[in-house]
């Protein structure tokens, strides 16, 4: 088993809900990283469309 997994918060879940799952498989978050995702409207302007959010998990040993 890998000591250190990618969890990104999908778009039908929660922070928590991505928190619990993270737990459940047996890792606690030791890093969060957000990135904005853009979207380009049709008169050019540039929006933020969401925010990506993952986390960095480490299995509990």
């Amino acid at each position: 088993m890998k000591k250190q997994q990618k969890f990104q918060v999908a778009d039908n879940e929660t922070i928590q809900d991505c928190l619990q799952r993270m737990k459940e498989l047996g890792y606690m978050p030791i890093k969060r990283f957000e990135k904005p995702v853009y979207k380009e409207n049709s008169n050019g302007d540039i929006e933020v469309l969401r925010q990506d959010i993952e986390f960095v998990g480490k299995l509990i040993e």
